[in-house]
Protein backbone atom coordinates (compact mmCIF):
# COMPACT_ATOMS: atom_id res chain seq x y z
CA UNK A 1 0.00 0.00 0.00
CA UNK A 2 1.30 3.45 -0.91
CA UNK A 3 1.77 5.78 2.05
CA UNK A 4 0.56 9.37 1.76
CA UNK A 5 3.29 11.99 1.88
CA UNK A 6 2.51 15.46 3.16
CA UNK A 7 4.46 18.71 3.00
CA UNK A 8 6.49 19.65 6.06
CA UNK A 9 4.13 20.70 8.84
CA UNK A 10 1.13 18.88 7.35
CA UNK A 11 -0.44 15.59 8.40
CA UNK A 12 -3.70 13.72 7.83
CA UNK A 13 -5.49 15.63 10.61
CA UNK A 14 -4.54 19.01 9.14
CA UNK A 15 -5.67 17.94 5.67
CA UNK A 16 -9.02 16.83 7.12
CA UNK A 17 -9.47 20.18 8.93
CA UNK A 18 -8.84 22.10 5.70
CA UNK A 19 -11.25 19.87 3.78
CA UNK A 20 -13.95 20.31 6.43
CA UNK A 21 -13.48 24.07 6.39
CA UNK A 22 -14.03 24.36 2.64
CA UNK A 23 -16.77 21.73 2.46
CA UNK A 24 -18.80 23.52 5.15
CA UNK A 25 -18.16 27.01 3.80
CA UNK A 26 -21.13 28.84 2.28
CA UNK A 27 -20.89 30.55 -1.10
CA UNK A 28 -20.99 33.95 0.67
CA UNK A 29 -18.15 32.94 3.00
CA UNK A 30 -16.10 31.65 0.06
CA UNK A 31 -16.66 34.89 -1.85
CA UNK A 32 -15.65 36.98 1.19
CA UNK A 33 -12.47 34.91 1.58
CA UNK A 34 -11.62 35.29 -2.11
CA UNK A 35 -12.21 39.04 -2.01
CA UNK A 36 -10.06 39.39 1.11
CA UNK A 37 -7.21 37.63 -0.72
CA UNK A 38 -7.33 40.30 -3.43
CA UNK A 39 -6.85 43.02 -0.80
CA UNK A 40 -3.75 41.52 0.87
CA UNK A 41 -0.77 43.82 0.80
CA UNK A 42 2.49 42.45 -0.51
CA UNK A 43 0.80 39.86 -2.71
CA UNK A 44 -0.58 39.84 -6.23
CA UNK A 45 -3.26 37.61 -7.70
CA UNK A 46 -2.58 36.45 -11.25
CA UNK A 47 -4.21 34.09 -13.72
CA UNK A 48 -1.88 31.51 -15.22
CA UNK A 49 -2.57 28.57 -17.51
CA UNK A 50 -3.19 25.34 -15.58
CA UNK A 51 -0.17 23.78 -17.25
CA UNK A 52 2.09 26.40 -15.59
CA UNK A 53 0.72 26.04 -12.04
CA UNK A 54 3.29 23.40 -11.02
CA UNK A 55 6.15 25.60 -12.23
CA UNK A 56 4.77 28.71 -10.50
CA UNK A 57 4.30 26.70 -7.30
CA UNK A 58 7.92 25.51 -7.55
CA UNK A 59 9.17 29.08 -8.04
CA UNK A 60 7.19 30.39 -5.07
CA UNK A 61 8.49 27.54 -2.92
CA UNK A 62 12.07 28.27 -3.97
CA UNK A 63 11.59 31.96 -3.19
CA UNK A 64 10.18 31.16 0.27
CA UNK A 65 13.08 28.79 0.94
CA UNK A 66 15.60 31.51 0.07
CA UNK A 67 13.77 33.99 2.33
CA UNK A 68 13.76 31.50 5.22
CA UNK A 69 17.48 30.87 4.84
CA UNK A 70 18.34 34.59 4.63
CA UNK A 71 16.03 35.59 7.50
CA UNK A 72 16.86 32.62 9.68
CA UNK A 73 13.21 31.65 10.13
CA UNK A 74 9.97 30.70 8.45
CA UNK A 75 7.97 33.14 6.36
CA UNK A 76 5.34 34.47 8.74
CA UNK A 77 3.70 36.82 6.25
CA UNK A 78 1.83 34.45 4.00
CA UNK A 79 -0.45 31.53 4.72
CA UNK A 80 -0.97 28.69 2.24
CA UNK A 81 -4.34 28.73 0.55
CA UNK A 82 -5.88 25.55 -0.71
CA UNK A 83 -6.75 25.53 -4.39
CA UNK A 84 -10.46 24.99 -4.79
CA UNK A 85 -13.14 25.22 -7.40
CA UNK A 86 -16.66 26.42 -6.93
CA UNK A 87 -19.33 23.81 -6.55
CA UNK A 88 -20.50 24.52 -10.09
CA UNK A 89 -17.11 23.33 -11.34
CA UNK A 90 -15.90 26.75 -12.51
CA UNK A 91 -12.60 27.92 -11.07
CA UNK A 92 -12.84 30.39 -8.20
CA UNK A 93 -11.41 33.88 -8.67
Amino acid sequence: MKRNRFPVGWDEARVQRVLEHYEQQTEDEALAEDEAAFRLRGQTVVVVPNSLVPEVTRLVGAHRSRRQISSGGPNTVSKPMAHRTRRSGTPSR
